[in-house]
C-alpha cells in the first residue's frame, strides 16, 4: 500500500531489516511492543546491539530480559534528507541516542514535538510497519 504526502512523492513502506539467528529476539519483542536485550550471564552487563559473544568479558552464554526502554537522551540528530526512497515523506526527522537504564545505548527515532536536550528522560515507543516494528522514543511522563 503506497501513501502520497501533500508534495505528490509515493512513499513506499520500509523495507523490513535482515533478521540474523542473534537479533531474531529483539525483533519479535518489537512486534509485540516489548524491549528484549541480551544479558550476559557471566558478567551481567547488558548489550546492543545482539551478538554472539560478550563485548565486555568475551562470554559467549546470555540471557534475554525484557526491559522498561527507559532512559536519557545521549545525543541527536535531525535527518533533513532522506537516505532512501520510504523515507522521503518523513523527514524532517529525529533519531536520538538513548543511554538506557540498564547501561548501553541503542538508536531510535525521537517522537516528540519537543526540542530534544541532552538527559532529556524518554521512554520507549513503538513504531509499526507491515511486518515489523521500530523502536522509537518520547518523553516519559513524569
Amino acid at each position: 500500500m503506497s501513501i502520497t504526502n501533500s508534495t505528490s512523492i509515493a512513499c513506499i513502506e520500509p523495507t523490513a531489516p535482515a533478521v540474523d539467528v542473534d537479533s531474531k529476539f529483539h525483533w519479535d519483542g518489537l512486534c509485540e511492543h516489548k524491549l528484549l536485550l541480551q544479558s550476559c550471564c557471566d558478567c551481567g552487563r547488558f548489550r546492543f546491539p545482539p551478538m554472539p559473544s560478550c563485548p565486555y568479558c568475551a562470554s559467549p552464554a546470555f540471557g534475554v530480559e525484557q526491559i522498561t526502554g527507559e532512559g536519557t537522551i545521549y545525543t541527536w540528530i535531525v535527518v533533513h534528507r532522506a537516505f532512501a526512497q520510504p523515507f522521503i515523506s518523513q523527514v524532517p526527522y529525529t533519531l536520538a541516542t538513548v543511554e538506557l537504564k540498564e547501561g548501553c545505548r541503542i538508536v531510535g527515532r525521537f517522537n516528540s514535538s519537543n526540542r530534544p536536550e541532552f538527559g532529556m528522560s524518554v521512554g520507549p515507543f513503538y513504531f509499526d510497519h507491515i511486518g515489523w516494528t521500530e523502536i522509537g522514543f518520547t518523553l516519559k511522563e513524569k
